[in-house]
């Protein structure tokens, strides 16, 4: 038996009165995820919970059925670390580093205008070498996503209260600067805040920003630092299920949870973590996978910063190339064999909240000879009348692999 697991970021939306009242899901042409709604089953996933950060780490542990409860160890910069191979002591934090476009005192974009791993491994370096120190380092990443490990930190996640950039795009930077719950975390705290305000004074002048400008693009002229985390401790994913498995990303946070659960992590070029990114070659390069893996993870980045940009039509395009790329192609090749094909986001992204929602998440199974839920279309509002019902989302590997 081969189980496949294709996961849109961010994909389930609400209903928005530019589409008709309808939903990015319901307006996209996607028939590979309308056969899988007709002849499969389907319900919905509750990924994020209150009283936790409503973030992809949260959500893609509990879809692969780490219970968030007991393998959270803090923010996502930890899982980056291991993506990129970075070693974390016991008392080491590490930390998601965003390059941001700061403007008049305000964040304008989370992304840096979604600036070049190129250009941003060089800015990042210069970031290392004007501010790092034997306590603080600097790593590039992919794109706008990057690490800041604080050696020694003296302090937990736990004492601080931090802001996703995406969720304060438009707001002053000093009122929403990293804050400390205790007095024992507060000189520390300071201190990082102070590195995010030189920040800007290292890196607005760099030639590469300078160039960014002439081109009339956003500079990457501040990091922002959130998402601390440390060491993660968990089961390999052969130890929890006795199966072998794979993982296909461009996101380092999905790469470094695929190492810590001792998943082989799938290089495929072209592969960008953004719109641009090859669905036909990560398509390809997991059926290649299955060949000598019993389960593959593939994971599409597109719709959530579709969803975090507000932007409707890339949405809706990145949600019918995900169907028409990755999920027709594995229904043609494994349609017909003994599989479990399935189809989710790991949480909301709505347009008009840009940012991610404990909204439950539609999702659908499929397997040849299945008594299907006959249902018209994929969808948040048609999965909701699924024979699985509403379920917590650690419940979904349970069920993806129980045999029927």
């Amino acid at each position: 038996m081969k189980y496949i697991v294709v996961l849109g970021d961010g994909m389930a939306d609400r209903p928005l009165s530019e589409l008709g009242g309808k939903t990015p899901l319901e307006v996209a042409k996607k028939p590979g995820m309308d056969y899988m709604a007709k002849y499969g089953r389907s319900g919905m996933l509750r990924t994020l919970v209150q009283g936790m950060p409503f973030g992809s780490d949260i959500a893609n542990l509990a879809v692969l059925g780490y219970d968030p409860k007991k393998y959270y160890a803090g923010g996502r910069g930890a899982f980056e670390a291991a993506a990129l191979r970075i070693h974390l002591g016991p008392s080491d934090l590490a930390f998601r580093c965003n390059l941001i476009t700061e403007e008049k005192g305000v964040l304008r974009d989370y992304s840096a205008g979604h600036v070049s791993s190129r250009e941003a491994e060089a800015l990042i370096k210069h970031v290392d070498r004007v501010l790092g120190n034997g306590k603080m380092r600097f790593y590039p990443g992919v794109g706008y996503r990057h690490v800041m490990v604080l050696k020694d930190a003296g302090i937990s996640y736990e004492d601080l209260l931090e802001q996703p950039p995406h969720d304060i795009v438009g707001k002053r930077i000093r009122t929403n600067l990293l804050k400390a719950k205790n007095r024992k975390a507060a000189s520390i705290v300071d201190s990082l805040n102070e590195v995010m305000l030189s920040s800007k004074k290292a890196l607005e002048g760099h030639a590469i920003n300078i160039k960014r400008l002439e081109e009339k693009k956003l500079p990457a002229n501040m990091i922002w630092l959130w998402g601390a985390g440390k060491k993660p401790s968990m089961p390999s994913f052969r130890q929890k299920y006795g199966l072998s498995g794979a993982l296909i990303s461009a996101v380092y946070l999905l790469r470094g949870l695929a190492f810590c659960m001792d998943l082989e992590v799938v290089e495929v070029p072209g592969a960008t973590g953004y719109f641009d990114t090859d669905y036909p070659a990560k398509a390809e390069y997991a059926l290649k996978a299955l060949e000598k893996n019993d389960f593959v993870y593939i994971h599409v980045e597109a719709p959530d910063e579709a969803g975090h940009d507000g932007n409707i039509a890339e949405k809706v395009k990145a949600i019918e190339k995900i169907d028409k790329e990755i999920v027709s192609r594995i229904m043609e090749e494994y349609g017909g064999r003994e599989c479990r094909i399935a189809v989710l986001p790991d949480h909301a992204t709505p347009i008009e909240a840009r940012t991610h929602t404990p909204d439950p998440v539609p999702f659908v199974i499929y397997s040849p000879g299945m008594e299907g839920d006959g249902l018209s279309c994929y969808s948040e509002k048609e999965a909701a009348k699924g024979s699985y019902g509403t379920l917590d989302g650690v419940k979904f590997m349970e069920i993806l692999l129980k045999k029927e």
